[in-house]
This record gives C-alpha cells, structure tokens and sequence, in this order.
C-alpha cells in the first residue's frame, strides 16, 4: 500500500499543472499582503461630502429664513454649512474631529433655531459661547476637558434616571427604567474607561474597541429585557454580541490591538476565508483527475497489471488525495508565513487570539498557530468530502472536466443554499451536507448555524454522504472494462 500511495505522489509532482497552480496562488497570496499593507484603511470620513456642501450653499441661498415655510429648511442647512466650515480647520485623523462631529453640531442647532427661528438673542450668545469654549479647548488640545464633561454628563445621568427609578410604582415602566440605568452605567464606565486608560479621542484601534464595547454591551442589555423570547437567529446575534463585547473590554484593559485584521497575524487568522477557494480548487483539480487521466491517458492497464487488487489500487489513490489535502493547507499556509513576514514582519504572531468560551463564560486565549490548528481541523470535513466527491466523479464518470466542475459548482452554491435554508426555516434540509460539513460553529459553546442541529447528528450526516460516494466508486472501478482502451 505504501509503494503505491507513493507512485502516486510521484505522479502528482510530475505534473506541471501542480506548479502552475502554486505559483498562481504564490501571485494571490502576494497580491492579498501588497493590498492589506498598502491599500487597506479603515473608511474614515466626515459624515458630509464636498458637493453636498456645494448643494447645500446653493440651496441656503434660494431660502428665505424670514419666511415661515423656509426657517426649519434654512435652519438644518445653515447648520451643516457651518458646521463643515468648523471641521475643515482641523486634519482628517485629529482627535478634534470626533469631538466636533459628535458635539458641535448640537450647539450650532441651537444657535440657528434661537436666531432664525424662536428669535432669543440670549440663548444666541449662550450658544455662541458655548461654541467658542469648545473650540478654545479643541485648540488648547485639551482633549481631557471633554472626556471629563463626558464622563459629568453620563453621572448625572445616572442620578436623574435613577431618581425617577425610585419615584416610580408602575411595574412595565420600572423595568424600561432599569434597562436605561444599565445603559447609563455602560456610558459612565465607557467614560471612566476614557480617564482611566488615557485614550485621546481618534481613530485607532483603543477608540474603536470603546465604541464597538458600548454599542454591543447596549445592544446585550436590549435583548435581555426584550419582553419577548428571542428567536434563533436572535440568540446568534445575543451571543455574538456578548463575545465582541468581551474582547473588546480585552483590548481596553490591556492596550493589545486584537481586532486588527491587516497584518500577518490577521490574515493567518482569516486564512480559509482569504484562500479557501485556492485549497478548493487545488485539492478537486487532484482528486477530479486521479482515476479518469489513467483512463483517457491508458495508463490505467499498466497499473491494474501490478499485484495489487483493484480496491486496493483505488483505496491508494484515495488515501493519496488525503495527502494531498493536507500538504495543499500547509504549502499555502507557509506560502503566507513567509510573503506576510517578508512584508509585515512576524510581530504580530506574538498577539493572541481570543475566543469567549459560552460554556465557561470566559475568554480563552491561544496563539495564532494553535488557533490555524484548530480551524484546519473543523474544516477537514468539508474538504475530505468535495474531494471524495470529484474522486467519486472521477472514478465514475472517467471525465476530469466533470469531476472538476460538479464540486466546484456544489461549494460555491453552498452557501447560498444554507442561507436560504436558514432564513426560510426549511427543516428537512438540514439532512443536506452543507449544513453540516463546517464544525467551527460546535467550539466554545456556540450555537450552531441551524436550530436542531448538534455535533453528533452532524458527524452522522458527513459520514453517511462519504459512504454514499465511496462504495459506488469501488463497486464501478472494481466493474469496470479495460479491454477498450
């Protein structure tokens, strides 16, 4: 069996084909590293372009402000205009563009409406003012002066929600206030957050883990007090939700930029959804073409003349596409090591990677090898069956171009089947393979993709379509005539 397995590898690596699909991955994989390092950025941009401004002015000078139809049209675009003017002072990536966006607006509204429309030259100056001190202190680069009113306004906050809590009887409405006060908390602690671990405002990573932790940790208190039980997909999202919260609370405390995706580290973490196809295609080009090239080629007679049975012939190719399998992850695997070293550097290996574990209700921690391990391993199930699958075609159809094509078609109509399935609740079809071939969604306590579905019932499923595939094969390969070709 090993002689043959091995004869059979020697061909493998004869064939030009293999080393011309190397190096069109080699090309991608370089390709994926150039654009992560130097063309990928975070969108980040005022809320308003150049020609809406444009827009804006043209229309504002068309308006009346001292015409009652007008005054709220000219009020909202008085507003952005201004507002635009103030923000081009500063440079796209200024912590005193956030601040801006996010507080000066408000004040400039006031203004407006006190000026053009409720017409209170008091409140005009009391806005004035207002605006004025912000922008002093945004020039002052006292970024600490509004973490400190941020942190003034979430406490007092706090005190008024929780005086109303204690002057209120009804029950329902009890309830709706206790859901406010915890997201009144989660302002507050965001805040203290901000002091505590010296984060200017900005773009960067600490500034995006404290938004991401408020907006989840919010959107967890809402689906806890939903008044109604959550649906599937619902406790998908619940759980999704209380996972990013976690490790984003991760990245505040500890100053580790977890969630950066363009680095050597973030594609090896992404690396089934960055090369999958290529390990797809590689590994079904192999296997499509195993039996049927030794039919169209005849070479098949100078093998089947050999001392060996025919199952044992056929279960040697077999167990060679399992070879295979596993030498086309790690080629492509070591192919990216080496370019993203090369062009990020290995740094970034030193991060780990971080999975909340439902079952513990805790963060696991581990290297980004042992995580590309365990991800390998929840994937072998759908690789070892598109590759029994062309193995099966191959051998029963002795035509590599339909060997080749009926896989490929199958995985990448996949998903859209599952997808469909999941939103329709179509149940019958979680018997399709599919549905079940991905074990990614069993680790940690997760909830898998489809209600009803469990690790066992899965391991049955992929199981019954291997056998389904396999014993046709050996029962045509072991029938077939050779005397023709």
């Amino acid at each position: 069996m090993s002689r043959l397995i091995k004869n059979e590898l020697i061909k493998i690596f004869k064939k030009k084909s293999l080393y011309i699909t190397m190096l069109v991955i080699l090309a991608f994989v370089i390709l994926t590293n150039c654009i992560y390092k130097f063309f990928y950025h975070d969108a980040n941009s005022y809320m308003y372009s150049d020609n809406y401004i444009q827009y804006a002015k043209e229309e504002l000078a068309k308006l009346d402000p001292n015409k009652p139809s007008d005054t709220k049209m000219y009020i909202d675009l008085k507003t952005q205009v201004e507002v635009f003017d103030i923000v081009q002072r500063y440079e796209q990536d200024t912590w005193q563009r956030e601040v801006l966006e996010s507080q000066i607006s408000t004040y400039v509204s006031e203004k407006n409406t006190y000026l053009y429309g409720d017409k209170n030259p008091e409140k005009v100056k009391e806005m004035e003012n207002k605006i004025n001190q912000i922008l002093e202190k945004l020039d002052q680069d006292d970024w600490r002066y509004f973490a400190q009113e941020e942190l003034k306004q979430a406490e007092e906050n706090l005190k008024n929600i929780e005086k109303q809590k204690a002057n209120t009887q009804d029950k329902q409405e009890l309830k709706v206030l206790e859901a406010t006060i915890e997201n009144a908390k989660i302002d507050q602690e965001v805040a203290k957050y901000r002091i505590d671990k010296d984060i200017q405002y900005g773009n960067d990573y600490r500034n995006e883990a404290l938004r991401r932790y408020q907006n989840q940790a919010k959107s967890v208190v809402a689906m806890q007090n939903s008044e109604q039980e959550l649906e599937y997909q619902e406790k998908q999202e619940y759980n999704k939700n209380i996972e990013n919260r976690e490790i984003n609370q991760y990245i505040i405390e500890n100053n580790v930029d977890i969630n950066k995706t363009n680095n050597l580290r973030g594609i090896l973490k992404n690396f089934f959804n960055e090369y999958g196809l290529f390990i797809i295609v590689m590994i079904v080009m192999i296997a499509g073409t195993i039996v049927s090239e030794e039919f169209n080629k005849g070479t098949i007679k100078l093998l089947l003349v050999k001392p060996y049975s025919r199952n044992k012939i056929l279960l040697a190719k077999f167990i060679t596409i399992l070879v295979m399998i596993i030498f086309s992850i790690v080629a492509i695997a070591v192919m990216e090591l080496v370019v993203g070293g090369i062009i990020f550097g290995f740094d970034s290996l030193s991060i780990p990677i971080l999975q909340y574990n439902f079952d513990t209700q805790s963060l696991e921690s581990m290297s980004v090898f042992a995580y590309l391990g365990i991800q390998i391993i929840t994937q072998l199930p759908k690789l070892i069956l598109l590759a029994t699958l062309a193995f099966a075609c191959s051998t029963l159809f002795t035509n590599s171009a339909v060997a080749i094509a009926i896989p490929l078609l199958g995985y990448m109509s996949a998903d859209m089947i599952n997808m469909l399935v999941i939103q329709y609740k179509v149940q019958f079809m979680k018997f399709f393979v599919s549905l079940n071939w991905d074990f990614e969604s069993y680790l940690y306590g997760n909830l898998p993709d489809m209600e009803g579905l469990t690790m066992v019932f899965s391991v049955i499923i992929c199981v019954i379509y291997f056998i389904i595939m396999m014993i046709p094969s050996f029962i045509a390969f072991k029938k077939k005539n050779i005397k023709n070709i």
